[in-house]
């Protein structure tokens, strides 16, 4: 019997081909092959311990929230939540100047020392005669009416851009027309939280190499024209707090340096004036937990907590446990929007006591300190 071999060589193909296909129609029917990242949500099967912390252990002051609430109910129901978690004081940056300031610090000023209320700067008119005088008589009345400190300013490469009414874009922190500023800060013993730059996966390609692509492609810095990268952002940091060594200077979310803490670390070792906060960085920093852990140890004296991420009773409980627990592999994807899973920095009762609540008390010369 004579074998065809040319037809049996199509029939077979068309056999794997058809193999193929239900193959590839079977992974479809799983969903897999169309799951996007961002939609990636997975669960630890990790049996090993966990430790919720409904309050913290030593009493915090928490040196980075905004006004948040909407209305009057909405900050009593805040209050109770900070007394249930052990949060002494709230720093509400307002970002505000003028009346809208005015407004709100006569919202927060009800609960005595519950909260330390931040004022912004006027930046009107800053590139004309009459800059800065008339931005420092705004901070001296703002100063008299009540504000604490001056924050969050913000500049991600354009210019410092967050204070309301007003932006200051091609104006960075070191520029010469906040010196005068700066200085009066200092007078009136009004520390200055900076936010510079953003996390440095925001600079890195949107592609798969791409570490922290979940988050950095919201908030992408690759693509933007004509702004100042991150590490010429530290330096006018720098350059700021070396020319005002009598103003305080906290650096928001640790100058965005959690991928590389020595260049916020060499300037704490050169300036006695910087301090930073750890708002809104826990998903970024408990990546590397035994060496955030060591960061923290030895720069204890300038590392201040933080939260910017609003008033959610459990946010409060998530970062009590990063902080103090050594919890490994944990999830919390309606905080954060990595993939990350998070693990624990289980920093010593010293090292917690001055990042909760003795170093800020300090920045804010408060009596008790």
């Amino acid at each position: 019997m004579k074998i065809n071999v040319l037809k049996y060589g199509m029939l077979s193909g068309l056999i794997l081909a058809l193999a193929g296909c239900a193959a590839k129609k079977k992974e479809s029917d799983t969903g897999v092959d169309q799951l996007l990242l961002k939609n990636y949500r997975p669960k630890s099967i990790y049996q090993i311990p966990e430790h919720e912390v409904e309050r913290a252990r030593y009493p915090v002051i928490d040196m980075h929230s905004h006004s948040y609430p909407e209305n009057s109910e909405q900050v009593k129901e805040w209050v109770k939540t900070l007394q249930q978690r052990n949060i002494e004081k709230v720093v509400v940056m307002t970002y505000q100047t003028g009346a809208t300031f005015d407004s709100l610090y006569n919202v927060y000023s009800k609960y005595g020392d519950q909260f330390a209320v931040f004022c912004g700067l006027d930046f009107t008119g800053y590139q004309e005669d009459g800059f800065p005088e008339s931005a420092i008589k705004e901070l001296e009345r703002l100063h008299d009416e009540g504000a604490r400190g001056i924050g969050e300013l913000g500049d991600k490469g354009r210019g410092l851009f967050y204070s309301k009414p007003t932006e200051a874009i091609g104006m960075h922190i070191d520029d010469p027309r906040m010196d005068p500023i700066l200085d009066k800060a200092g007078e009136l013993g009004m520390p200055v939280n900076i936010h510079v730059a953003d996390p440095m996966w925001m600079y890195e390609k949107m592609d798969s190499t791409n570490d922290g692509l979940m988050n950095a492609v919201n908030w992408r810095l690759d693509n933007k024209k004509n702004i100042l990268d991150h590490d010429e952002l530290l330096k006018t940091l720098e350059n700021a707090v070396k020319k005002h060594p009598n103003t305080t200077f906290i650096a928001a979310h640790l100058a965005n340096n959690a991928n590389d803490l020595s260049k916020i670390g060499v300037l704490f070792d050169k300036y006695p004036n910087l301090y930073g906060d750890i708002g809104a960085r826990y998903a970024e920093l408990s990546q590397i937990p035994r060496h955030v852990a060591a960061f923290m140890e030895k720069y204890q004296d300038r590392i201040v907590y933080g939260t910017d991420m609003g008033t959610s009773s459990h946010m409060y409980k998530v970062t009590f446990r990063i902080l103090e627990t050594m919890d490994e592999h944990f999830y919390e994807h309606s905080l954060f929007g990595y993939h990350w899973s998070l693990n624990g920095f289980n920093l010593s009762d010293p090292v917690l006591k001055k990042i909760y609540h003795t170093n800020a008390s300090k920045i804010l010369n408060d009596e008790n300190s």
